[in-house]
């Protein structure tokens, strides 16, 4: 039995970015409990050359936007990258989840040869087909992402466990 390109997709992108609003609200409570100004945690880096937890929220969600709007061949919703607490990053997960829930299986199913270029006209120009653009490049991105925003947080003091980083499944 194979698994649809849209299975594998929107519903993980949706669990894994509900857990990540979740963990985001025990950030914000635990730097309220412990007079920990927000911005030290939205600004956190577990080193100096890395982006620091605002961007990675960013990015993790605008993968969870593009990977199924390619797929499903409409043009990607952008944001600004504008947000600069807990509360607008929420907003943009929840903007996110609202674009996931936009997109059906018939949409992304049967992409899995469609030609995916990613940075057009750049030397780091790249085609795949979708299958390979999903779950080679697309969701990896995506885990790094996801993942790298937890450890910012556990790091940082934030009581939170496995179960909160995987979600209602």
């Amino acid at each position: 039995m194979s698994i649809s390109m849209y299975s594998a997709s929107v519903p993980v992108f949706k669990q894994m970015l509900l857990a990540l609003a979740d963990v985001l609200a025990k950030a914000e409570a635990h730097a309220t409990a412990n007079n920990i100004d927000a911005e030290t945690l939205l600004q956190a880096r577990l080193a100096a050359d890395m982006f620091p937890l605002v961007r990675q929220v960013q990015i993790a969600c605008d993968f969870a936007k593009s990977v199924p709007a390619r797929l499903a061949g409409v043009d990607v919703p952008t944001y600004e990258d504008s947000e600069q607490n807990f509360a607008e990053l929420q907003t943009r997960i929840a903007n996110t989840l609202a674009i996931l829930n936009g997109f059906t299986a018939e949409q992304i199913d049967g992409s899995e040869e469609l030609e995916v270029l990613l940075r057009p006209g750049t030397p780091k120009e790249k085609k795949l087909n979708g299958q390979t653009y999903l779950l080679s490049y697309g969701l990896p991105q995506f885990f790094f992402h996801i993942t790298t925003s937890y450890a910012l947080l556990r790091h940082n003091g934030v009581e939170i466990g496995k179960r909160d980083f995987m979600g209602a499944y």
